[in-house]
């Protein structure tokens, strides 16, 4: 499969070949490790280590470098977005993100313990959000924002005022 025109390419220190492996069981299904590319005696990093990898979750491609310490890290300016199928699929991402030094942030957002961002969001966001009564999405809006991981069902509730 060629690669995508335009590719998210993430900045590591020394641990993109870990954190794609990582990412790739977190996701499961239709993820994989597509290719990789590996330092040489005239490159700054050590010879034969991982220089980049380039993954696949759900489909999309991405592209870790191993670049070495800069004075930069990854902050919530960059997220990734993930549409989830329902409160399980939402419930078992945050877990797994969250895990070994995760943080969990507010309004469905994450860092995972590489310090990426995540959005965990429910498809049902949108319908909700969407939704044709201004007072009801006013109620669901504020109830998202007192929310960390969201919850469907507390949207729902809120959007209909109970």
């Amino acid at each position: 499969m060629p690669a995508q025109k335009i590719q998210t390419f993430l900045w590591f220190d020394d641990q993109a070949e870990e954190a794609a492996n990582y990412y790739v069981s977190v996701f499961g299904g239709d993820s994989r490790i597509v290719d990789s590319t590996r330092y040489t005696d005239s490159a700054p990093g050590k010879t034969g280590s991982v220089m980049t990898i380039t993954f696949e979750l759900a489909g999309q491609q991405y592209t870790a470098l191993n670049g070495g310490p800069q004075n930069w890290s990854f902050n919530e300016s960059i997220s990734l977005a993930v549409t989830c199928e329902d409160q399980d699929e939402v419930d078992d991402l945050w877990a797994k993100l969250t895990a070994d030094g995760g943080e969990e942030g507010p309004c469905g957002w994450l860092k995972d313990k590489y310090g990426l961002s995540w959005q965990i969001v429910p498809r049902q966001m949108q319908e909700i959000l969407g939704g044709g009564d201004p007072a009801g999405v006013d109620r669901a809006v504020k109830a998202m924002m007192g929310m960390g991981k969201l919850d469907v069902a507390g949207l729902r509730e809120a959007y209909e005022g109970k």
